[in-house]
Formats: C-alpha cells, sequence, structure tokens
C-alpha cells in the first residue's frame, strides 16, 4: 500500500516536471502531456521492452495515464507556484527516483535475471524518463550532470537484490527506496557529483 502510494506520488512529481519542461520551450498542450508522459512512464516502458516484459504497465493499468494527463494539465495551471516550491520538487523527485528504481529492479528480479540486469533495470526506469525529457526538449540530459541520480538507481536495484533473500520482498523494497532517497538527498545538499570528465581540443598549430 505505502509503495503504492509512493509510486504514485513519484509519477504526478515526474509528470509536473515534465509538463514545466514542455512549458519552457513554449509547447502546446499536446506537446505538454508528451513530454510528461515520457518524463513520468517512458523509463518503466523503455525497461519493458528491453526486457520483454509484457504488456507494458501503463498497457496493463491504463489509468496510469488518466494521471500523467491530469497531473500534466494541472501543472500548466500552477506552473508558477510550483517553480517557486524548487526544493519540495527536488525531494519529490529524489523520491520518484528510488521509487522507480526500485520497482524496475524487482520487475526484473522476479523474471529471474541476475544483479547486473537488476541495476540497470533500475538505472532504466528511474533515470530514462528525464533523459528522454531533455533530448525532446533539446537539452544535455540532467543525469549526465546532476548530483549522484544515475549512480543512485544503480545502488537501489543492488540494495534491492542484496536485500530480497534476507528480508523478503516489502522490507527489501523499504531498505532500497529508503537508503536510495537518503543518498540523492544528501548529494544534493552537498552536491556530491561523479568525476567529471573535461576535454578540450587544442588548436593544432
Amino acid at each position: 500500500m505505502i509503495i503504492s502510494i509512493l509510486f504514485y506520488i513519484g509519477i504526478i512529481a515526474e509528470s509536473m516536471s515534465g509538463a514545466l519542461a514542455a512549458g519552457r520551450h513554449k509547447m502546446d498542450l499536446f506537446g505538454v502531456f508528451f513530454i510528461s508522459f515520457a518524463t513520468a512512464l517512458g523509463g518503466g516502458s523503455i525497461r519493458d521492452v528491453l526486457f520483454d516484459h509484457h504488456p507494458l504497465l501503463w498497457v496493463q493499468s491504463p489509468h496510469y495515464v488518466l494521471v500523467v494527463l491530469v497531473s500534466s494539465l494541472l501543472a500548466t495551471r500552477i506552473a508558477y507556484f510550483i517553480n517557486r516550491l524548487e526544493r519540495l520538487f527536488l525531494t519529490l523527485d529524489a523520491l520518484g527516483l528510488a521509487v522507480f528504481s526500485t520497482i524496475g529492479a524487482k520487475i526484473i528480479i522476479g523474471m529471474g535475471y541476475d544483479l547486473t540486469l537488476a541495476m540497470i533495470a533500475a538505472v532504466v526506469t528511474g533515470s530514462f524518463g528525464g533523459i528522454l525529457r531533455d533530448l525532446f526538449c533539446n537539452s544535455m540530459p540532467l543525469v549526465f550532470r546532476k548530483e549522484l541520480y544515475a549512480f543512485v538507481a544503480m545502488l537501489c536495484g543492488a540494495l534491492y537484490w542484496f536485500a530480497f533473500p534476507i528480508f523478503g520482498e516489502e522490507i527489501a523494497t523499504l531498505i532500497s527506496i529508503s537508503i536510495g532517497f537518503l543518498i540523492r538527498m544528501i548529494a544534493i545538499r552537498y552536491k556530491i557529483s561523479l568525476p567529471t570528465f573535461i576535454f578540450e581540443a587544442k588548436e593544432k598549430l
């Protein structure tokens, strides 16, 4: 029950962040919904296609599409209010990342895949929605330059893998989400990032 509530919160938060991104690029309402959908459900859809997990989540449960639609339309009406609550939405985004990543790993582990693929599934589920949003908006994806984003997704997948045989599904899920969320918030607070590679080619003489 708690996981379902957190999942809905994550979808709503990601949908609204997608709507704001669309608004910054002056998209029409279809564009707003499309970007919101890609942000909220794109990662899970890519995971399901890659691992042949059918039906897709939003096909099996179409009400998630309605949640995205309502959230994105609501965001267009309260965009200024949302923009002022940046800290709150960073927190909800961190929560959504941990929840999506953990659920992605849980699905793939349930299909019998190993640790490596569970971690990949976690990254795809947790991060690729944001990557799609930024690519469609012609921006460098935030996941490649923000504080410990894909790393947290990978960690959530690994945590669930190791905790599941010991504590069972429910406790393992809570452990993975809690630790992933905490690390992401610490990274935001103290601006902790992975090392950055900078290459500037010198002009040949």
